[in-house]
């Protein structure tokens, strides 16, 4: 899904929703927040999102992946079971439909804690960290612990963060000489 088509989808989300004189809240995670709020990347398989009022929301997404032919979860409801408390800010006020991301600091704390460095989430963590002026692999540890304090970093992911802050220089891309 592409940042325009993300966009589109959630307009309709707010269409659908207003037809039937319903309004809700959707709180943005993932890849999606990566697209729409950071423009960080072009698409995302699909959006991690949690939102309110759950029926009528799954009723209208259901209805969109039907016009659009999207997978039936192309709206994934499945990010809940990761989250911590944490701050949000508004991305999008419509008529009927209200979108949060959270703060870049939370999502770099998620992408940490799932370690996937293997995919997309490799070059989101290289850009969130360069977002947040992240200047050692510890500060990376200290967000992920204020959001998760009783988790720790996969040591493939801890080991891919030290990488990183001791093979470029200030992220820039430039390679240090050995």
């Amino acid at each position: 899904m592409t940042t325009v088509e993300i966009e589109k989808y959630l307009r309709e989300l707010n269409d659908e929703l207003r037809a039937t004189g319903v309004k809700g809240e959707i709180s943005l995670y993932g890849g999606a927040v990566m697209c729409l709020a950071f423009n960080a990347r072009l698409a995302t398989k699909d959006v991690d999102a949690v939102f309110v009022p759950i029926k009528h929301i799954r009723r209208a997404a259901g209805v969109i992946a039907a016009r659009h032919g999207l997978r039936k979860d192309w709206l994934n409801y499945a990010v809940r079971i990761f989250l911590t408390e944490h701050q949000k800010r508004v991305l999008l006020v419509l008529s009927h439909l209200t979108v949060y991301v959270p703060e870049p600091d939370y999502l770099l704390a998620m992408k940490a804690l799932a370690g996937r460095v293997d995919s997309k989430d490799r070059d989101d963590l290289i850009f969130l960290i360069r977002e947040l002026n992240i200047e050692s692999g510890a500060e990376v540890v200290e967000i992920v612990s204020r959001y998760y304090p009783h988790k720790q970093i996969k040591p493939e992911t801890q080991a891919f963060i030290e990488e990183l802050f001791s093979s470029h220089d200030q992220f820039g891309g430039t390679e240090k000489a050995d």
